[in-house]
């Protein structure tokens, strides 16, 4: 492993750091300076101890290279007596004990948090070391260069005006040819938008393909989208560094521009920290009431799905699938149920992880782990527990939707040799989506058909084979079901038989029951949901339609 080269700082840096810990002295942190009982509990929560066994890596070891700075200053024993109580002052060994801990050993991922008795919060601890470390120049270079980059040109990856606009515009031409509709655009500064749209640079730069997944399924949505050629970059590494002062700048200008523009939702892409900065952290440092409500990508796509403005088939995505929570976006964002909905109406075979959701463990990308280049070696080793949670699941397909998380994946993929595709949740949902046709007719020549908006039939009794495929094209599915085979026939008999007998419709797993088919057949058949169905056979729209004890997947 390649010798980490920490800076060194002068004799005043010390109490240049203790500064900063005087302006982060809260209740809450004083808290978290003397409620620990060094119990323990905390050990295998942390992938780094779980992985390595090396005891510096505990959640506790960690803390006490901050409690020990405290004590010195804060605690009255700490100052009668340090060695008793382990107080210290801030020498250069002990600065250098803080930066391997903070920057070296931790991704804030805060899983340790649910295992502690006394309800400590890590990330709060490390990002205060972080935060007094980087107030004297002792921050890893790459991590500090992201930064400026974004604080200087406003991304961090420091991309033209021009280049974002002219991949903007070669991502709209995709789309076109993708969908197959030439009018559709991407508008560009355009006041009024519903949806403002934020992105990862790595989109804009190095993977195009993922914004034209999620422009696909905008696209679908038929919402109104748009996004801001002045201030799109949805990341904030200030959150990382602990620089409030850069965190502050790039919050401002993304939400000044949301209210510029007078948007009424901004969209954070698949982005986990970037989702937790503006949902939950920004108005800290906006200092005022948010102009503009924040969602994530995720969060609308499943919106979108429950309310039926998109409709997915499975049997795009044959191949079996788990699911990674990022860090950010679960623990310390509370999207965990999200993912699995929309996972559960895209794949076939889907496999959660064990532990998963909340207590899912770190990958290692996060707390601006990949652009310290100098902890990578440690940072891989630390990543077997993860390797361990793939493996056990035997996928083929491991999904997320965290930039981070993606590159951090796809090196433990290489390096534990694991054979499984790397995805970001939009491609699978892209690949899954099923276009509906937007325009025609409540009732066609030769079909007397009337609808609901959602595609249910409004009169019953009216109900024919003539009907049926009627229905059917209104699915938009294509001509799988507008030509409907003796297979189709067999399940639309099924389900009418059954809420003639029942008054309520059959589970999927009856219906397959009875007429012989598999889970992956009947959604050839019918694709999406077992709505679809229900649709085509004629049943009428109710709010009792599926029995409360049946699942409809």
């Amino acid at each position: 492993m390649a010798t980490v080269v920490i800076p060194r700082t002068d004799e005043g840096d010390g109490k240049a750091a203790m500064k900063v810990m005087d302006t982060k002295l809260t209740r809450q942190f004083a808290v978290n300076m003397h409620a620990c009982v060094h119990c323990g509990m905390c050990f295998e929560s942390c992938h780094y101890y779980k992985s390595t066994g090396n005891l510096k890596y505990t959640p506790a070891y960690k803390a006490e290279q901050v409690r020990s700075l405290y004590k010195r200053k804060y605690d009255w024993m700490g100052k009668l007596i340090p060695g008793w109580v382990h107080a210290s002052e801030p020498t250069e060994e002990q600065l250098s004990a803080l930066y391997d801990a903070a920057f070296g050993s931790c991704t804030m991922c805060r899983r340790c948090n649910f295992n502690c008795p006394m309800g400590l919060d890590m990330g709060l601890m490390m990002r205060t070391a972080r935060a007094m470390l980087t107030s004297i120049g002792r921050i890893p270079p790459g991590l500090k260069a992201t930064v400026d980059a974004h604080v200087n040109t406003g991304n961090n990856m420091g991309i033209t005006r021009e280049d974002f606009i002219e991949t903007v515009e070669w991502i709209e031409e995709e789309v076109q040819k993708d969908v197959g509709d030439p009018n559709f655009r991407i508008p560009i500064d355009k006041p009024g938008t519903q949806y403002l749209m934020c992105l990862n640079p790595r989109e804009v730069k190095f993977f195009p393909l993922l914004f034209m997944a999620q422009m696909k399924t905008c696209y679908a949505a038929g919402q109104s989208w748009g996004v801001s050629s002045l201030s799109w970059d949805a990341t904030n590494y200030g959150l990382f560094s602990g620089d409030d002062e850069a965190c502050k700048k790039i919050v401002t200008r993304n939400l000044d521009e949301a209210a510029r523009l007078g948007a009424e939702t901004m969209v954070m892409t698949e982005c986990g920290h970037g989702y937790r900065v503006y949902r939950w952290e920004s108005q800290g440092w906006y200092g005022k009431p948010l102009p503009v409500k924040v969602m994530s990508y995720v969060e609308l796509t499943a919106e979108f799905i429950r309310t039926g403005k998109i409709k997915l088939d499975p049997t795009k995505n044959t191949e079996s699938v788990t699911y990674h929570d990022p860090c950010n976006q679960a623990r310390s964002g509370g999207i965990y149920d999200e993912p699995r909905y929309i996972l559960a109406n895209a794949v076939m075979d889907f496999r959660d992880m064990e532990p998963h959701g909340l207590n899912n463990f770190c990958c290692g990308g996060g707390g601006g782990a990949l652009t310290m280049t100098e902890f990578r070696g440690r940072r891989l080793e630390a990543a077997k527990t993860k390797a361990d949670q793939i493996k056990a699941t035997g996928v083929k397909i491991v999904a997320t939707s965290c930039h981070n998380c993606i590159d951090q994946l796809g090196e433990i993929n290489q390096h534990y040799k694991l054979g499984v595709k790397v995805k970001n949740l939009c491609e699978l949902v892209a690949d899954a989506i099923v276009l509906q046709t937007r325009d025609g007719p409540a009732v066609i020549p030769g079909t007397p058909v009337e609808v609901t908006e959602k595609g249910f039939i409004k009169d019953p009794a009216r109900w024919t084979s003539e009907a049926a495929r009627y229905l059917a094209y209104r699915q938009g599915y294509g001509q799988a079901l507008q030509d409907l085979t003796d297979d189709h026939w067999r399940v639309i008999e099924s389900v009418r038989a059954h809420y003639a007998r029942c008054g309520v419709a059959p589970s999927r797993l009856e219906v397959c029951s009875e007429v012989g088919l598999t889970k992956k057949e009947f959604y050839r058949l019918f694709p999406g949901t077992m709505k679809t169905a229900y649709k085509v056979a004629g049943l009428p729209e109710s709010a009792d339609i599926v029995p409360k004890a049946a699942t409809v997947d």
